[in-house]
Formats: structure tokens, C-alpha cells, sequence
């Protein structure tokens, strides 16, 4: 696996900020009263990709989110385009990928309590 670039990790790094607090300020009802964190970003080298991952609680609610996103991806990059204009010249692209690592924790916790 090649590693990152300094401007990738960067890159990822600021896109994983301005994105947490866009979806802060939205609110939990917006999301139907989930609370999203937005837990990683994964930038392509050419940086016009960000793999954006979100963690949903309860995780009953990650499905309709996780639509919910998808559908709301344009308005999502325009409002984070307004926040990069002055770093980035291209506003990557964004996809949005569930991060259910917190699910597994939990799961692994239940299986050693056993």
C-alpha cells in the first residue's frame, strides 16, 4: 500500500475539520437525531477524491443517514468549497462511507463479557 503524501495527509486532515463542523452546525435534527462523526478522510493523490468516513450513533440510524448524504453530497461540497477556497484550487470530490468500527468495538466487547 503506498503511503500518503504530507499534502494528502494535510489535505485530509482540513477537509475532515471544515466537514465535521458543517455537519455540527447542521445539527442532530437534521439527521433525524443522529449524531454523526466524521471519524476519517482518505484523499486521492491527485486530491479530486476524499473518501470521507462517518460513524453514526445510534447505529440503528446509519442506512438513512448514510442516504441522506449521499443525496446531500453537492450541497455538502459547495458549503465545504466555501470553506477551502483559499487552500484548495479544486474541491475534491466527496464520497461517504459508513465507519462501523464502533459497532465492532462494541460487538467484541459484548462477545468478552460472555
Amino acid at each position: 500500500m503506498e503511503s500518503e503524501t504530507t499534502r494528502q495527509q494535510k489535505v485530509a486532515r482540513q477537509i475532515q475539520k471544515d466537514l465535521a463542523e458543517i455537519l455540527r452546525a447542521r445539527g442532530m435534527a437534521a439527521y433525524d437525531g443522529a449524531m454523526l462523526t466524521v471519524s476519517g478522510v482518505k484523499i486521492t493523490p491527485d486530491l479530486a477524491l476524499a473518501k470521507v468516513y462517518v460513524s453514526v450513533f445510534p447505529s440503528a440510524k446509519a442506512e438513512a443517514v448514510m442516504q441522506q448524504l449521499a443525496g446531500e453530497t453537492s450541497h455538502l461540497r459547495g458549503q465545504l468549497g466555501r470553506r477551502v477556497a483559499k487552500q484548495l484550487r479544486i474541491v475534491p470530490e466527496l464520497a461517504f462511507y459508513l465507519d462501523d468500527s464502533l459497532d465492532y468495538v462494541e460487538h467484541i466487547d459484548e462477545l468478552l463479557k460472555m
